[in-house]
């Protein structure tokens, strides 16, 4: 016999609508899979949506769903801190558990959440809040639990994986990148968010702080966006077989964690390498399973709508418990960003290859044929604080990027 689990759907925007999609078209799959009825009960909008097929399930006011005991649960597709905090906390509160995509909340409230969840036996539950359709979260929560997680890193961001996959391809500089993934919908309008990295910023806050058990903060981690890339440097970065991708990097030091976005170089043979236009691929390392690598959609209203429903069909199968979670309260020890190591692909005016011998010990300058005046160099590891002073004191340094170890 089928169990009948009744679901409110929170914002009917992009996810929103891929989220009821994907219940009704996969229905009969996901009962025959999983012995669940699922339903979509409500829709909570602002607005009203005349002629559309869920058009008679929208209500605009949030007590509806709270107290109707056959709502077991919510999916948070608004997006934004406000109101989607308050209406998930009331919802966990009243037992009913909640699935979101949103980062931005799980990142800011996430611990809280959890917490409000595990005191009211139902679960609060953001696979689709990292990598879209990529089951990395689940991985992590229950899949690598045996392993001790030593990193977490990946291109979390389709829409600047794009860019530069198209700057490499065509060779477009980052004007004309962003203006094509505009056009095909790729980019927001105003698309700050992804390309000065803080979309893969909150998306590596939540990995690391659930890989490493303790509460990494947004706030806490140094993000660089590719805006500052330019078609030099990924004609340098192709001469070292080499791809520049914006990485978001988590890894142990010792009890401190250490946290980074920014572009890296990253070599042919990597995993990362071959990851090409707007998907997103994520690398696990465990101590006894080493390198697992989770590749796929990490945008688009389909694949973050199916990481949503996959989440409603653990609450539902798990039901008056509380889904399992690694995420605790307490806040990591974060190695500041002077102390973080690298070694740097250095641009320097030709001039400055001595300073660059006596600096930085370097040896080998490559030069990249249509950059008159200009070579570059690969240095040793050295902290960014280090680094900083050794760069500035080139005269006619250019740019830099850092290489992916």
């Amino acid at each position: 016999m089928l169990k009948s689990v009744k679901v409110a759907v929170l914002g009917y925007g992009t996810v929103g609508g891929g989220v009821t999609q994907v219940i009704d078209t996969n229905h009969d799959a996901i009962a025959e899979k999983t012995g669940l009825d699922l339903e979509v009960k409500y829709i909570l909008d602002l607005r009203d949506f005349p002629g559309d097929v869920n058009e008679k399930k929208v209500v605009h006011d949030i007590d509806i769903i709270l107290n109707d005991p056959e709502i077991v649960i919510c999916c948070e597709t608004m997006g934004g801190k406000k109101p989607a905090f308050d209406f998930s906390k009331r919802a966990l509160e009243a037992g009913k558990s909640v699935c979101t995509s949103n980062k931005e909340l799980v990142e800011a409230f996430g611990p809280e959440l959890l917490k409000t969840a595990a005191e009211h036996n139902c679960s609060y539950l953001f696979e689709a809040s990292v990598g879209g359709g990529i089951p990395i979260i689940h991985n992590i929560c229950s899949c690598l639990t045996q392993d001790r997680i030593g990193s977490v890193q990946g291109i979390l961001n389709g829409t600047t994986n794009y860019m530069l996959t198209k700057m490499a391809n065509k060779g477009a500089d980052y004007d004309e990148a962003l203006k094509e993934a505009q056009r095909l919908g790729y980019a927001e309008r105003n698309p700050v968010a992804d390309v000065e990295g803080h979309d893969s910023g909150r998306k590596i806050a939540i990995l690391a702080s659930l890989v490493f058990g303790k509460t990494v903060k947004y706030d806490q981690i140094h993000v660089e966006g590719i805006t500052k890339v330019t078609s030099t440097d990924i004609a340098y970065a192709q001469k070292l077989n080499c791809k520049v991708r914006l990485l978001g990097k988590a890894s142990e030091r010792g009890e401190r964690v250490a946290a980074i976005v920014a572009p890296f170089l990253v070599k042919a043979g990597q995993p990362l390498y071959m990851v090409d236009d707007v998907f997103n691929a994520i690398v696990v390392h465990g101590n006894m399973l080493g390198d697992t690598m989770y590749y796929g959609a990490g945008a688009g209203r389909r694949p973050t709508a199916s990481a949503v429903v996959s989440d409603v069909i653990t609450a539902g199968l798990n039901e008056g418990r509380t889904a399992a979670c690694p995420w605790g309260t307490q806040e990591a020890d974060v190695v500041p960003f002077e102390e973080m190591e690298n070694s740097f692909f250095v641009r320097i005016g030709l001039e400055d290859q001595e300073k660059a011998r006596e600096i930085f010990g370097a040896e080998k300058f490559i030069t990249l044929e249509g950059a008159v005046g200009e070579c570059g160099f690969v240095s040793g590891r050295l902290t960014e604080e280090r680094f900083q002073v050794k760069y500035t004191a080139l005269p006619h340094a250019k740019g830099y990027l850092r290489m992916e170890a």
